[in-house]
């Protein structure tokens, strides 16, 4: 690496407008912007994620477990809600085998839908869920389903998990009374994010950037690669001055396809803790947790359904209007919390399978952006 080059990472040519703001480091001149100069629409947030499983009884024992509420069932679908005012969060459909199917996004007007459709040769079509409305169906740069929906039933608000009434230093909001948080489900409040990995970064990242208008809260790079560009972006939704969730999707280069987790708004910490316990009590798998993320800050809890798919518990996340600009750090499992218990390797997804070994082997034969120096990088971030 030139000296030029170093001095510019090192701080001496980085982006004013990023202030510090939430990262280390903003961008060097000349790398990605983050965001597209010219979107086809731009989503407001997700709406829900379709799912199939073989078997829906066991799904909405693990759905009510959680924190869910149920919106809908049928014998071939189940509709799952938070106790905001909204659309259902997540649908499960009855199939051969549990598959996470795509997202849904929203769209600020029904306008949206028809210029989606012009530019990407597809058609505005009435939506096939409970409330109707109307949707566009795409298919991302991963060969992953995405819909564009805007419409249908707005489901009314549940009540809700309270916050805890806390004392801090000389503050003493709470007197001549204690604190004893129920040992019940954690109430989901609504869908915060979904996390995708994929073996075609650079295109996925512009295509979510340029199709739907999201931008870049924050990216990572692997360490001694930061030249060849992220392998990581947390993206949000641009909804101008008005600020939002660090990201409504974060994708990162991988040697597999699709889904990684979902993460789910709860009350609070002791909503998180407690609603564990719940679950610890009941025989599920906690993947990672309790700590506070360092991209996004939201405390957080993974646990993983009977059908091996990881959700989040989160709390207390970040919030950005469009002004600021994306962070740059380098990738690192010990870098992905403040603080708290060590990643995981469940977490990370680094457990060793003949299957994971195939899927290494057929995305390095495969025409996508993961290489031998790639991989290597990756295997040593997750390992760091």
């Amino acid at each position: 690496m030139s000296q030029t080059r170093a001095d510019e990472i090192g701080g001496r040519d980085l982006k004013t407008a990023h202030q510090d703001l939430h990262s280390e480091q903003g961008a060097v001149r000349g790398e990605h912007p983050g965001r597209s100069r010219n979107p086809v629409i731009k989503v407001v947030d997700l709406a829900w994620l379709e799912f199939e499983k073989p078997d829906l009884s066991r799904a909405e024992t693990f759905a009510r477990d959680f924190g869910f509420q149920i919106a809908a069932r049928t014998e071939r679908e189940l509709w799952l809600r938070g106790t905001f005012s909204g659309p259902p969060c997540m649908v499960i459909r009855k199939g051969r085998a549990s598959r996470f199917i795509g997202p849904a996004f929203r769209a600020a007007e029904r306008t949206d839908l028809d210029r989606l459709a012009g530019a990407t040769g597809t058609s505005v079509r009435e939506s096939d869920v409970p409330g109707g409305g109307a949707a566009v169906g795409l298919l991302d740069p991963s060969g992953l389903p995405v819909r564009v929906v805007h419409g249908g039933e707005t489901l009314p608000a549940l009540p809700e998990q309270k916050p805890l009434l806390l004392n801090f230093g000389t503050e003493h909001g709470r007197r001549n009374a204690t604190q004893r948080p129920p040992r019940e489900p954690s109430r989901i409040q609504r869908l915060g994010h979904l996390v995708l990995e994929t073996r075609v970064f650079a295109r996925a990242l512009d295509w979510y950037l340029d199709t739907l208008g999201m931008i870049v809260s924050d990216f990572l790079f692997l360490d001694g690669q930061r030249e060849r560009g992220p392998t990581m972006a947390f993206l949000r939704c641009d909804q101008g001055s008005l600020a939002v969730d660090h990201h409504t999707l974060a994708m990162h280069l991988g040697p597999g396809t699709g889904y990684v987790h979902s993460a789910y708004q709860v009350t609070d910490l002791d909503s998180i803790a407690a609603g564990g316990e719940y679950l610890k009590e009941r025989g599920y798998q906690r993947s990672w947790g309790i700590g506070r993320h360092i991209q996004g800050s939201q405390l957080f809890d993974y646990w993983r359904d009977p059908d091996h798919f990881m959700l989040e518990h989160f709390a207390d996340g970040d919030l950005f209007s469009c002004d600021v600009e994306p962070g740059w750090a380098p990738m690192s499992a010990s870098g992905l919390a403040q603080w708290g218990p060590p990643a995981t390797r469940d977490f990370l997804g680094v457990n060793p399978s003949p299957a994971k070994v195939r899927e290494v082997l057929r995305a390095l034969r495969g025409d996508n952006e993961l290489d031998p120096a790639r991989l290597l990088g990756l295997m040593k971030a997750m390992n760091s």
